[in-house]
């Protein structure tokens, strides 16, 4: 079947999916072009935010292909900042959500348009719970690696005790998984873990995960292929990304060069402008996501760090955390450095004068290095970057990971010396070697009867058909 030609049943209908998403940036952005690619394969897609997250956004120039509609977090003034703690958001967020999910459902219903499926993320297992009193069939998408989502559903088993409690050196063993130490472990499960509203939702996102008719990722085959092995026995979890835009993978989808939500302003044309001035592979570009926020120390570090290490730099410096920038570092590095308060990062990360991304390590914007094919220098703060940061340095080989000293900080030193080891011509030679492989890899899984196009032809054909 060509492409978007559409999955019908025999009485014509096309497959017709609810998707909902978790109320945050890094889950907005994958299952959006995850939608998007349901749509282009022709399902009928009706994508679902939060009425704080619809009414508080930027205009977008390239706005999704489908109606998007709305649920209450409980928090329709003021979003997730306006709650008491991070568990009374989830509680709202259950309970309020749960509700306005029935009504959106019953809305349609009555106007004619029945759901065939819903698409939800993982970190809300309740939808799986409304989405079968109205007889949908279901699909827990996670927006984490294969990896980190393995590691959470055996601390969910018992089977890794939470918080995980072992020395620095001590192995921790997964079938399917290279050994991992305690700091290579997600940070919402290690002891001192500051966020256990945040602990309990990733872990628990596996209660009702066995009644899902399907559990997919964020990720590719090939990628991820024996972590996925060594979870079967357990779990079966198919792989259907890297859910990026088009543009920067198989080009199959027309005009697919942005996620199409954004909750943060930016000017790219301004970055655009200033790369274009710059030789290829030259400019060191820094990102810490929508999320991470560092420490006026690390901020201090990284800031000379970049200074030392001579380099073109463009770094992303959120307006939260602007005042943690040194007061002489613009004038020591005139010239040399572009700083923005936030920017179109797969824009950045594709120009020919980027040569290495300094990155927490998020999944998303690790997928992005991984599918564009840029070296990485980990910086990883939180959560499952840790992780993420492990597998870009051992076992992908795409990067280094930056040592933390006894304080928990990457001095200035540690950040110029990695900088160097990937920006250098010989010393980043085999780095360079293995971006451009795994860019490979991830396009051709997209692409037409690649790896993770089949599972999502898969999954279509089995929904026109029940």
């Amino acid at each position: 079947m060509a492409d978007g030609e559409g999955k019908t049943g025999n009485n014509g209908k096309k497959v017709n999916l609810l998707v909902v998403t978790y109320p945050a940036q890094g889950h907005i952005n994958p299952l959006l072009q995850f939608s998007k690619r349901l749509h282009h394969k022709g399902a009928a897609v009706t994508f679902v935010v939060t009425k704080f997250l619809f009414n508080n956004q930027p205009n977008s120039d390239h706005p999704p292909p489908f109606p998007v509609e709305t649920i209450s977090d409980g928090h329709d003034a003021g979003g997730f900042l306006s709650a008491v703690s991070i568990s009374d958001y989830h509680d709202r967020l259950k309970h309020d959500g749960s509700q306005t999910l029935r009504d959106l459902i019953r809305r349609k219903e009555d106007a004619g348009r029945r759901f065939d499926a819903v698409v939800y993320d993982g970190f809300m297992p309740w939808i799986l719970d409304v989405g079968k009193e109205f007889g949908l069939r279901t699909v827990a998408y996670f927006t984490q690696s294969c990896a980190v989502n393995n590691i959470y559903y055996h601390v969910y088993r018992g089977e890794i005790k939470a918080p995980v409690v072992a020395a620095a050196e001590e192995e921790i063993r997964i079938a399917g998984m290279p050994l991992l130490t305690m700091a290579d472990m997600p940070s919402l499960v290690q002891v001192g873990n500051p966020y256990p509203g945040f602990s309990d939702l990733v872990i628990n996102q596996f209660g009702n995960v066995e009644e899902a008719d399907w559990l997919v990722c964020n990720s590719f085959y090939e990628l991820e292929h024996q972590v996925l092995e060594g979870m079967e026995n357990k779990w079966k979890m198919k792989a259907i990304g890297p859910n990026i835009p088009s543009f920067y993978t198989d080009k199959r989808i027309d005009n697919d060069r942005d996620y199409g939500f954004n909750l943060f302003k930016m000017n790219n044309e301004v970055c655009q402008k200033w790369l274009d001035t710059h030789p290829k592979a030259s400019v060191v570009f820094v990102a810490f996501g929508s999320y991470a926020a560092l420490s006026v120390e690390q901020m201090e570090e990284l800031a000379w760090g970049l200074a030392q290490s001579n380099s073109f730099f463009l770094w992303v410096v959120r307006e939260t955390e602007a005042a943690k920038i040194p007061a002489k570092f613009a004038e020591a590095t005139a010239g040399r450095g572009l700083l923005v308060p936030w920017c179109r990062q797969l824009d950045v990360l594709s120009h020919e004068s980027i040569g290495c991304f300094v990155t927490h390590c998020g999944w998303n914007s690790t997928l992005e290095a991984l599918t564009i094919g840029v070296p990485m220098v980990a910086m990883p703060q939180w959560t499952d970057q840790t992780t993420n940061a492990k597998f870009v340095t051992d076992i992908w080989k795409t990067g280094v990971r930056a040592p933390l000293d006894d304080a928990g900080i990457v001095r200035r030193t540690s950040v110029a010396d990695c900088i160097l080891k990937v920006m250098d011509d010989d010393g980043g030679t085999k780095i360079r070697k293995n971006a451009a492989k795994w860019r490979e890899l991830a396009k051709r899984a997209v692409d037409r009867d690649g790896s993770s196009d089949r599972t999502v032809d898969e999954i279509l054909a089995q929904l026109v058909f029940v």
